[in-house]
């Protein structure tokens, strides 16, 4: 199933939100893992070059649940427009995209 793994990226604007929507991501069975780190955006916003901290997560999770999980993310995020980014995963440990794949399709082994 190569290709059919995904690493979506998203950002909030604290740590609490992040982890409010990292486990509403995995409640939902939208995303196997999700993690978490604190990093630091440049970007411009309303016509202003903003330097604020973030904290990314990086959600391993599968091209059929996509479009749900970008709902997922708009409809609970605190952002008027939350970056959304979905990159292939192109290969990886064989026992864990398995896994990936079976906590994204609702079964648990």
């Amino acid at each position: 199933m190569t290709g059919s793994r995904i690493q979506v990226v998203t950002t909030t604007d604290s740590e609490q939100a992040a982890a409010t929507l990292a486990r509403s991501i995995i409640d939902a069975r939208l995303g196997a893992c999700v993690q978490v780190s604190t990093i630091r955006s440049f970007y411009r916003w309303d016509d202003t070059v903003r330097d604020d901290p973030e904290w990314r997560l990086e959600i391993k999770t599968t091209a059929a649940v996509l479009d749900r999980l970008i709902a997922h993310i708009r409809e609970n995020h605190s952002y008027d427009v939350p970056e959304v980014i979905a990159t292939p995963i192109i290969g990886g440990n064989p026992g864990y995209l398995s896994w990936l794949d079976d906590e994204t399709s609702g079964l648990v082994p």
